[in-house]
């Protein structure tokens, strides 16, 4: 039995995607099972049930016969003290494999403090005596999609990375490596930094959604301090979540990023294109209305 943490996450919906069509035993964890219901519901071999990593006790139950865990969570303040609990108690509920969700860039002298964080996750994970894979993603896809509001506001997309080229993933791929983390033993046990096949500047991308959306899209270059007012002020961001967006940002314009070939090696063929996610998803940047922008996603 395989748990998943982060169930209704875009990495974790997708890998119970794949598990479940596989036919692969997995026990969906939520604060609010009813949201998977919909994904999962009468699907075999799936058990939904309710968990939170606040409350040990539900992580216990959660965890009891399993074998292997799957382990994200929304990034927190908090994250340490639960990701950390989460491992001590897989441990004692004697899970054998742990395939953990990090960050790029995660070590103690990372200058992106939510990197410091993972590090320490995975510190402890490494301590546990639990087999363990890690992947270090970069840059979500799906958080693009976070960009419709600004754009069909105002036409524009704003951040403080200049012309520099930023690492892509679509989370589908990162659910497919950590499928075959959690069922092929060739894969398991290895760290896998994980990237599209193409690195983008922010320039570029406002290229493609204008010829997609047959309209203008610039992209305006921000001090890294109006950046961070902005994401405050404007965006409703908490204060430590507009930190890390510039803080991620900076590294990639001091930093060069460059793709990788892990997804290709493990998968079998080429990671989903930027392409291909943005017209795939096209109907977001085109039917979404400045007055109904929900900035609480």
């Amino acid at each position: 039995m395989i748990v998943i943490m982060g169930a209704t996450g875009a990495t974790g919906g997708a890998l119970l995607e794949r598990l479940a069509d596989s036919g692969v035993p997995c026990r969906a964890l939520s604060r609010e099972p009813n949201r998977l219901h919909g994904k999962v519901f009468n699907r075999a071999g799936v058990d939904v049930r309710q968990a939170d990593a606040r409350d040990p006790d539900s992580l216990r139950a959660a965890f009891r016969g399993a074998t292997q865990l799957f382990l994200t969570m929304t990034n927190s303040p908090d994250q340490v003290e639960l990701e950390t609990r989460a491992i001590e108690i897989a441990a004692e509920c004697g899970i054998d494999h742990v395939v953990k969700l990090s960050a790029p860039t995660a070590a103690a002298d990372s200058p992106v403090a939510i990197a410091r964080w993972h590090h320490t996750i995975e510190e402890a994970l490494r301590g546990s005596g639990m087999a363990h894979t890690i992947l270090h993603p970069y840059a979500f896809m799906q958080k693009l999609l976070l960009l419709a509001p600004q754009i069909a506001a105002h036409r524009i997309i704003t951040g403080t990375m200049g012309t520099a080229a930023c690492n892509f993933i679509d989370c589908r791929d990162i659910a497919d490596v950590a499928a075959a983390a959690l069922t092929r033993s060739e894969i398991a046990g290895g760290t896998y930094t994980l990237t599209g096949s193409q690195t983008y500047s922010y320039p570029q991308i406002t290229e493609q959604l204008s010829a997609l959306l047959g309209v203008p899209i610039r992209y305006i270059d921000l001090s890294p301090r109006d950046f961070r007012t902005e994401l405050v002020q404007r965006s409703g961001m908490p204060e430590w979540l507009a930190d890390h967006v510039v803080e991620i940002q900076r590294l990639a314009a001091t930093h060069p990023e460059r793709p990788t070939e892990t997804v290709a090696g493990i998968l079998g063929r080429p990671p989903r294109t930027l392409e291909s996610f943005l017209s795939e998803n096209l109907d977001v940047f085109t039917q979404l209305e400045p007055a109904t922008v929900d900035h609480s996603r």
